[in-house]
């Protein structure tokens, strides 16, 4: 690890030319922890621009998000053949709202995808089925 001080560093009065550097990334992959949140403020904006009179379907991620709903970490059924599905099966009726939700999201948004709970969690999905989020062409 590597200690820099800045102090005594003012860049802002020394840079020569006040240039700002757009970032954009290819994409951006989101856990349900914070990709969510994002989905619910991408429809809170919706909401708005549909109150001012404007076109709600132009409010839309800037760049390619991908969002995998992880899974819930409660077991309720084990030892058995049928345990998994019985789970899933359990985790869905809990968040059933929520994953209606994400399902209208997954529809209304542009440049989003959201990758169905019981896919694996986002370390798994991005090592082991990284094709299924993988773009090869981008058309913008």
């Amino acid at each position: 690890l590597v200690s820099v001080s800045l102090k005594g560093v003012d860049w802002e009065k020394k840079q020569e030319n006040k240039v700002e550097i757009p970032f954009k990334p290819a994409r951006v992959i989101l856990q349900d922890f914070t990709g969510v949140p994002a989905v619910v403020d991408f429809a809170a904006m919706r909401d708005a621009v549909k109150k001012l009179g404007g076109d709600p379907a132009k409010i839309n991620p800037v760049c390619p998000a991908d969002l995998v709903i992880d899974h819930s970490v409660q077991v309720d059924f084990h030892r058995s053949q049928d345990a998994l599905e019985k789970n899933q099966a359990m985790e869905f009726e809990r968040n059933r709202e929520r994953f209606q939700f994400l399902k209208w999201g997954a529809k209304a948004f542009k440049n989003m995808l959201i990758v169905p709970p019981g896919s694996g969690i986002v370390h798994q999905v991005r090592r082991v089925n990284l094709e299924y989020l993988g773009r090869v062409v981008f058309k913008e």
